[in-house]
C-alpha cells in the first residue's frame, strides 16, 4: 500500500505538526504508527509518557534538546534515533531557527489517537495547508 503525504490530514499543535501515515485505524492489519513530526523553531512539546507504547524518534533534520526519563536534556540531530521505552516521561525543544522534522513510531500503534485531546489540537483534511500563530 502507497500512502502519500498529499492524501494524508494533518494535526497542528501550537509547537508544530503531525502527519500520520500508518495507524491501527488508517491502514487495515497494521499493528504500529509510523508518522512524520515537524518540530517549529523555539518550540517544543510538554514532558509527557506513553502507558502502553515505546516510542522511536529519528531525526531527519534540526537539532534540539530531548528529554528522556526526566534526565537532563541531550542534543540530538540529524541522523539520530532515540528510544523511548514504554511509559517513561519525555519532551523534545527545538531551541534553534529552523524546523526539525522527525519520523516517529509507536509500538504497538494506537497513541496518536490521545493527541487528539490536547487543547491546542487542530486537525486538517488532506490538501489543506496549515498556517501557525506563534502561541
Amino acid at each position: 500500500m502507497l500512502i502519500n503525504p498529499d492524501n494524508v490530514s494533518t494535526m497542528t499543535f501550537d509547537w508544530g505538526s503531525i502527519k500520520w501515515f500508518v495507524t491501527p485505524s488508517l491502514v487495515p492489519g497494521a499493528s504500529s504508527t509510523l508518522g512524520e513530526v515537524i518540530v517549529n523553531p523555539g518550540q517544543g512539546h510538554a514532558r509527557h509518557n506513553h502507558p502502553d507504547a515505546e516510542e522511536i524518534l529519528y531525526v531527519i533534520s534540526g537539532e534540539a534538546g530531548q528529554m528522556v526519563d526526566d534526565a537532563e536534556p541531550f542534543p540530538i540531530r540529524e541522523g539520530d534515533t532515540v528510544h523511548i521505552p514504554r511509559g517513561v516521561f519525555h519532551s523534545t525543544h527545538n531551541t534553534t531557527w529552523r524546523p526539525l522534522r522527525l519520523i516517529v513510531t509507536y509500538t504497538p500503534g494506537g497513541e496518536e489517537k490521545a493527541l487528539e485531546g490536547a487543547p491546542d489540537y487542530h486537525l486538517h483534511e488532506p490538501g489543506q495547508v496549515p498556517h501557525w500563530h506563534q502561541p
